[in-house]
């Protein structure tokens, strides 16, 4: 292409003091300052003007105006080019004013489509993407020439504000000035609704181009795989293949990130040997793609293997690894991981409280809980979710009501629905039924979850009843029960002894959602039964169990002689326990108890002698408290606390003020 000479002959060469004072603002030539200016991105034109020179490397405001008010008294701000270059420095620079490139805007007699383009652009970068489509909208009533960057820019300024109806606008439009053949506009529109989340109009326009580059194979993969389609992805990516296309990397990020969300390993360490093969240099994201692929697929060895050859690492990197060893139990090596961290964010302090949260180890979640406030670190919805969790599994009230009002009540954190049922799980867990019930019946919108903590909640604190009727209006909503309903809405029977209502709800399970009863229910409804005092109607329901009873089935027939004394089945129900978990003193326990309370005495210290013969011990029974924010954990007969000797004397107080005969 033509190179084209700009030197504005007709200007005077004589200088103005002015001219020679901006010719003194040297050009800036570092590789930084360039990458932050990227409005004056590489053009086909050589530029000798002085002024212009100049122009090019303005990096504020002050300069460009100080520049303007040069190239005014000149003339030279008159010309097409010259007043372009300015305006673009307004609309695209990182440091300009999109309202001063609208003035200078309304000062043009004759805009070019460089200069429409300018603004559309220039208002999408400044998140106000309406404005920028109105400029196209403009274009077509104005009659205004366009080029196939008015069509790609438009576009852009749709997808910001999700503008699906003024996405097909410009789709329209695009067929009847006759570019739907030009390759970068095709790809435009494939781009816009692919990343809009419309990825069936995205196929169709794919599907109805002649020509394809590896842009907009990309596209549409990124767009399968960012909107849970990964097997489409991965079968448009073998397609792909298949053509003259040559994915790049950010393909294989895409292809990688489909593998991810599926947790096809043995996918993903194909695609991993193709792009050792086809790949020399990777670049960071793509080993953050891998890394994060065998993380999700469990593969912990591959990913450190990955991570100590990184040569650079991002906060991404180490967070996945965090996250990883976290999600499976690994907290130890995971924390050792977090502590190196030379930088954090919120979702690495998330993923290490997440962990400690999930694998029961509330404590430590709630202690980096107040650390990374402590850092400064202000936490997302997802890390109040696993703090609420933690704070549930402790019974700390205090901190949960803590956050509701500090980060729900004065709007710092909007209440999604999955913030609201961990809330309800909480409030439940803490005993303040009340409160989960006035929290779920004020949510706008629910979900399962929602309506399965609610059940759980009152099956947990004996409110059967509630949780029937509670479990009716929830099929009146067309919700379909999972899993998870029967197993909270049986427990709640058994908790209530309502045998009827339970054996009616257990015998319609596939008729009310389609679910098979499993083993969980089942134990479910020997508790029912055994609760009630129907300890045979309980061990017949275990013998025809059509899977193999669980330590919860036997349990629940071993609590149930507790309670009404049968001894002979509880010795059945724990030699079955006992062949499940040879190692928990519990069974022992609790069977000696059985038998001592029927008189049993020879096989009290059966049971005692078995437990030493097998050097079994009985875990002593510990509780936690907090203060100030400070967990204290005590167990039977502890005296390891600092202040023990006082917790004692106030404990003896407390004592004789409820006891005072003693």
């Amino acid at each position: 292409m033509k190179l084209l000479l700009v030197s504005f002959h007709q200007i005077p060469k004589n200088l103005t003091p002015l001219s020679q004072l901006l010719l003194s603002l040297k050009p800036y030539s570092s590789t930084t300052t360039y990458r932050e200016t990227k409005w004056n991105s590489a053009t086909n034109v050589i530029i000798t003007h002085p002024t212009l020179s100049i122009m090019e490397s303005c990096t504020s405001m002050r300069q460009l105006k100080q520049i303007q008010a040069h190239m005014t008294p000149t003339g030279l701000i008159s010309h097409t080019f010259p007043v372009s270059r300015v305006l673009s420095f307004c609309a695209l620079a990182h440091s300009g004013d999109i309202n001063h490139a609208h003035f200078l805007f309304t000062q043009i007699q004759n805009p070019n489509t460089y200069i429409w383009n300018t603004m559309i652009r220039g208002y999408t970068k400044a998140q106000n993407p309406k404005m920028g489509f109105l400029f196209f909208r403009r274009m077509i009533e104005e009659h205004v020439e366009m080029d196939s960057r008015s069509f790609v820019f438009a576009l852009k300024a749709c997808s910001k504000f999700l503008g699906v109806l003024e996405g097909k606008t410009v789709h329209c439009n695009i067929w009847k000035m006759g570019f739907i053949s030009d390759l970068l506009v095709q790809n435009g529109v494939i781009h816009f609704y692919a990343d809009g989340g419309w990825v069936s109009f995205a196929r169709q326009v794919f599907d109805e181009s002649s020509v394809r580059d590896v842009f907009s194979w990309t596209s549409m993969i990124d767009g399968y795989a960012a909107h849970d389609c990964s097997n489409e992805a991965l079968d448009l990516f073998d397609l792909m293949l298949l053509s003259d296309a040559e994915p790049n990397e950010v393909t294989m990020v895409a292809v990688i990130s489909a593998c991810s969300q599926i947790g096809d390993l043995r996918v993903g360490k194909s695609i991993h040997a193709y792009i050792k093969k086809k790949i020399v240099n990777f670049s960071l994201n793509l080993q953050n793609a891998l890394l994060d692929l065998y993380v999700k697929c469990g593969c912990l060895n591959t990913a450190m293997e990955i991570f100590n050859k990184m040569e650079m690492r991002d906060v991404f990197s180490w967070t996945s690894m965090v996250n990883g060893y976290a999600k499976y139990g690994e907290l130890d090596y995971g924390r050792r991981l977090f502590n190196e961290m030379p930088e954090r964010n919120v979702v690495s302090w998330n993923a290490m409280i997440a962990g400690y949260s999930q694998n029961s180890r509330p404590k430590e979640a709630l202690e980096l809980f107040h650390d990374m406030l402590k850092a400064g670190f202000a936490p997302m919805g997802d890390s109040l979710a696993c703090v609420l969790s933690a704070c549930g599994q402790l019974g700390c009230l205090d901190l949960g009501l803590w956050i509701q009002h500090y980060y729900i009540n004065e709007n710092r954190i909007k209440l999604s629905v999955i913030l609201a049922n961990a809330f309800i799980d909480m409030f439940a867990k803490c005993g303040v039924i009340d409160a989960a019930a006035k929290l779920f019946n004020g949510m706008s919108q629910r979900n399962l979850v929602s309506w399965n903590s609610m059940i759980a909640a009152y099956a947990a604190h004996g409110e059967a009843k509630e949780a029937l009727i509670l479990f009716e209006r929830m099929k009146s909503c067309g919700l379909k029960p999972d899993d998870i309903t029967f197993v909270g809405i049986l427990s709640a029977c058994s908790h209530g002894g309502l045998i009827s209502e339970g054996l009616e709800i257990f015998e319609n399970m596939e008729k009310y959602g389609g679910v098979e009863p499993k083993g969980e229910h089942y134990a479910c409804m020997i508790d029912l039964f055994g609760r009630t005092g129907l300890l045979e109607e309980a061990y017949e329901l275990i013998k025809k169990m059509p899977m193999k009873p669980s330590e919860a089935a036997w349990g629940a027939i071993l609590n149930a002689c507790r309670m009404h004394g049968n001894v002979e089945m509880a010795k059945l129900a724990a030699n079955k326990l006992l062949h499940l978990d040879p190692e928990d003193s519990g069974i022992y326990v609790l069977l000696a108890s059985i038998c001592a309370k029927g008189r049993r005495w020879g096989d009290v210290g059966m049971f005692r002698s078995m437990m030493r013969e097998r050097r079994i011990k009985k875990m002593p029974g510990c509780s936690s408290i907090e203060v100030e924010g400070e967990f204290h954990e005590f167990s039977v007969a502890d005296v390891s606390h600092p202040l023990s000797k006082e917790i004692y004397k106030v404990l003896n107080e407390v004592t004789l003020q409820c006891f005072p005969h003693l």
